[in-house]
């Protein structure tokens, strides 16, 4: 794309947008033009309706791919080239409401049990003891873990907000072993990407080898902890704007989806069947 490519850079920027979301949207509008081997420029909503049923129907692609590619193509004609007009009709997906899998106490503590290396360790600990997406965790820097007030201060999570989570005692704890084993600079967790952090697929490569050690037939990922600890935090009574919250969801509307995978949060509630013929009974008229 070359020239186009650094305009559409340039007005992501402008727009505000996350660099990991700049990062995606580029290679969405590469991958466009790989596949029709023509410039974006001598293309337009034909095109990217086309290029977006072959996602769907060719490729398989799951719903977050389709949208995220659709958005990027949304940008990349409606303001890097001044077409708005050409793609305002294109549908967008619908979004399947499934379920997220959690992890229950025991497999998580057992996960992180094996993992050798202390930092991945601490990375994993953290997305699960403060709701933490991958990239969150990765990007920590000591001056993050606020131990006097208790808190992990997230900047720049999704949709460029940060957020305060919780810090867990325990979390602190091994914090403290790991800083002090290790004395990190800059990154509490350093790497080899560009920013100089650790990378989030490392983590998701620790993630899969320790998963295979204690055999979890679960499809999941290191963002099923943050499922987990939504779920576990339901479980044990917090209130679910309270856990909104936490995990920086911009609407309770995203967060109610933990109201429906905890089984004790669903346990608890008493059918209206249990009511009848008791002094409650007067509540149903």
């Amino acid at each position: 794309m070359g020239l186009l490519r650094d305009r559409m850079n340039a007005d992501l920027t402008l727009a505000g947008y996350s660099p990991g979301t700049r990062a995606h949207y580029l290679s969405c509008a590469r991958l466009y033009t790989k596949h029709f081997m023509r410039p974006p420029a001598d293309m337009g909503g034909e095109e990217v309706r086309t290029y977006l049923l072959h996602l769907i129907e060719k490729r398989k692609a799951s719903c977050s791919t389709v949208r995220g590619a659709r958005a990027a193509l949304l940008f990349l004609y409606a303001v890097t080239l001044h077409r708005p007009v050409e793609v305002e009709n294109i549908p967008i997906v619908r979004r399947r409401h499934r379920l997220p899998v959690v992890l229950s106490g025991t497999e998580v503590s057992a996960l992180l049990l094996a993992i050798a290396s202390p930092m991945y360790r601490a990375i994993l600990m953290a997305i699960y003891a403060g709701g933490l997406r991958i990239s969150e965790a990765c990007r920590l820097r000591p001056e993050d873990i606020d131990s006097k007030r208790m808190v992990i201060h997230v900047r720049d999570g999704k949709g460029g907000r940060d957020r305060y989570t919780v810090l867990s005692t325990r979390l602190l704890d091994f914090l403290r072993e790991y800083w002090r084993a290790f004395h990190p600079k800059g990154w509490l967790f350093p790497g080899l990407t560009a920013a100089g952090h650790v990378s989030p697929n490392a983590v998701r490569k620790v993630f899969a080898l320790a998963l295979a050690k204690i055999a979890v037939k679960k499809r999941v990922t290191p963002h099923t902890l943050r499922h987990s600890f939504a779920t576990h935090l339901l479980e044990c009574g917090t209130d679910v704007t309270v856990i909104q919250s936490l995990l920086g969801h911009g609407s309770l509307r995203a967060t109610s989806v933990y109201t429906h995978v905890s089984v004790e949060h669903i346990g608890r509630t008493k059918s209206p069947l249990d009511v009848l013929g008791t002094k409650d009974a007067a509540i149903l008229g």
